[in-house]
């Protein structure tokens, strides 16, 4: 696919912040408001339609192809002999997306798509079985997260007030590809996507196989800064999902900030990958980074761009807000109240992402966006979409459907 720079796109095609809205891809598509757009399925890795397929022990979800779920090390690993063999015979397993063991409770197991969860036995879970899970995981760090060796699972703890742990979340970690499908264009213009959604939505999963083809494919220098092992699996070993992306591990949580300016400083990456931007050091490394010439792919605290903006830590992200004071001549000349919110500067991420669901997600031009909407205005964004068939669908133009500042 012949590329554009997005500098020329924006020459051409954006005349007026209020009658325009572009996102500088490639000529490869027409830009028709009324035009639904299909991509062409790209062959990285073996496709499936059949959502009953298994292979190399996963199978697909929701269309996409799941290469590795590593099951057998959750199964064998962490849970009970008895909840091991329920979830082994259950014909959902592929949908599984954690098992909660609470002490006293009975255990539970949520899956993809379905509101609460479902009990795996009529027993409550003791301390003795959650004392042999925690021998197999081993220590936890300072955010009570723990992983298995080799695999993308995640534990995580709740401890009582002694310290004690009565609690784990034994979250299914997914090796997934076809998510690249939905935003692979936007992958080849060198600019920072921001990704912003409810937990479990797939943010995570999106940002392993980004790595992978950034690496692989685009073959650019990767770098993934990975708090808690998340991106690139538990041990020292970072999982083969990640292809060719280095990882650079974060001893503590609160260190992230630091370990992102060593991966520029020492390593000397072309893509830095962040999950979970949640503090304002973090979002003043993001700055610097991006600064420095760096793609950022990141993920943040939020579901909508409005909880960015709203967000006194994290709106530096998308260029920070300030308030400005007008005259009277110029208020009379905008129609508008003196006082105003204004963007302070460029945004870190000129790209952000919400992911209202695994299939359904509402692009944005940052820069465009935050300025309508502290105009009062609702911005033209562009949505992506699965059909039926599990193809791509880009509508463009569409009047953002989110709530105002």
């Amino acid at each position: 696919m012949k590329a554009l720079s997005s500098s020329s796109l924006l020459g051409s095609y954006c005349s007026s912040i209020n009658s325009s809205f572009c996102f500088g891809f490639s000529n490869h598509y027409s830009f028709n408001p009324n035009l639904s757009i299909r991509k062409k399925k790209r062959n990285y890795l073996p496709r499936i339609n059949s959502l009953n397929a298994v292979v190399k022990g996963g199978e697909s979800v929701d269309g996409f192809f799941v290469v590795d779920d590593d099951l057998q090390a959750l199964f064998g690993q962490i849970l009970p002999e008895d909840l091991r063999n329920n979830l082994q015979n259950d014909p959902k397993r592929g949908q599984l997306i954690e098992v909660i063991l609470d002490l006293g409770r009975y255990p539970e197991a949520r899956f993809l798509g379905e509101s609460g969860g479902h009990y795996l036995r009529n027993t409550e879970v003791s301390m003795k079985e959650l004392e042999e899970a925690q021998s197999v995981v081993g220590e936890f760090g300072g955010d009570n997260r723990a992983g298995i060796e080799g695999t993308l699972h995640r534990i995580s703890a709740i401890r009582s007030r002694k310290g004690l742990i009565v609690g784990l979340t034994c979250r299914v970690g997914r090796a997934i590809s076809g998510h690249i499908d939905m935003v692979h264009d936007l992958l080849q213009y060198g600019e920072s996507i921001l990704f912003l959604g409810r937990p479990g939505v797939g943010k995570t999963t999106v940002m392993r196989e980004m790595a992978r083809v950034l690496a692989d494919e685009l073959h650019k220098r990767v770098v993934i800064v990975d708090t808690s092992n998340e991106i690139g699996g538990d041990g020292d070993i970072p999982h083969s999902a990640i292809g060719g992306a280095r990882r650079m591990q974060v001893p503590e949580p609160s260190m992230q900030h630091k370990v992102m300016i060593e991966a520029v400083e020492n390593h000397m990456p072309e893509v830095i990958l962040v999950d979970e931007i949640g503090t304002e050091a973090e979002s003043l490394a993001c700055r610097s980074i991006a600064e420095r010439g760096v793609m950022l792919i990141g993920t943040a605290h939020g579901e909508v761009l409005v909880n960015i903006i709203k967000n006194h830590i994290l709106c530096d992200l998308i260029g920070g807000v300030e308030t400005v004071t007008l005259g009277d001549d110029e208020a009379r000349a905008r129609r508008c109240q003196k006082t105003i919110l204004e963007r302070k500067g460029p945004p870190t991420f000129p790209f952000l992402i919400e992911m209202r669901e695994r299939n359904y997600w509402v692009t944005h031009r940052t820069e465009r966006s935050v300025d309508m909407l502290l105009h009062g205005k609702k911005p033209l964004v562009e949505v992506r979409k699965r059909d039926d068939q599990f193809k791509v669908v880009i509508e463009r133009w569409k009047a953002y459907d989110g709530d105002g500042i």
